[in-house]
């Protein structure tokens, strides 16, 4: 018998939070709900959210763009992620986004559910809907990653744009 239980949120439901990284999650799916199968978010972020080039050393982790769209940076190379579209980062694959929509929604998911811890310490209670252009606190996802198995920040937004921004930050 799996530790699974049966999940239904609908829009608008699930836990909302802000995250370091920048934007809101609503949390649709726990690790403790899946029974450590995956966990899922709902972001909703804004033009100029990235992420510092990263990899997870034992999760793989999904978009899929509700909205708006992305640039992921994988092998070297860049490739647009428009509305309906898909990415998949395998476990030990360094990668990063950019999102270059005035804002985008996305689903992101990670299996199995071990990195959520990692999320759990770099978020915190929204406090409107707002707080998805809050900007980035990049000192606080490097503290947490130096202490988490399940993320690896290898270096910094590797897009022109996003690494200015994030060196005016630091």
């Amino acid at each position: 018998m799996s530790d699974a239980t049966t999940i239904i949120r609908q829009a608008n439901e699930g836990e909302a939070l802000w995250f370091a990284g920048g934007g809101t999650w609503a949390i649709k799916a726990t690790g403790q709900e899946t029974g450590g199968a995956f966990f899922l978010a709902e972001d909703r972020v804004v033009r100029g959210k990235t992420t510092p080039m990263h990899l997870h050393a034992n999760e793989d982790e999904s978009i899929y763009v509700l909205e708006g769209e992305i640039v992921v940076h994988v092998d070297g190379e860049e490739h647009t992620v428009r509305e309906r579209g898909f990415v998949f980062f395998p476990r030990g694959v360094a990668h990063a986004f950019l999102v270059t929509s005035e804002t985008a929604h996305l689903l992101v998911w990670q299996t199995p559910a071990t990195g959520e811890s990692f999320y759990r310490e770099v978020t915190e209670p929204a406090r409107s809907a707002k707080d998805s252009s809050r900007p980035p606190d990049f000192a606080r996802l490097r503290e947490a990653a130096e202490r988490s198995p399940s993320i690896d920040i290898i270096g910094p937004p590797p897009f022109a744009v996003a690494r200015d921004t994030a060196a005016a930050q630091s």
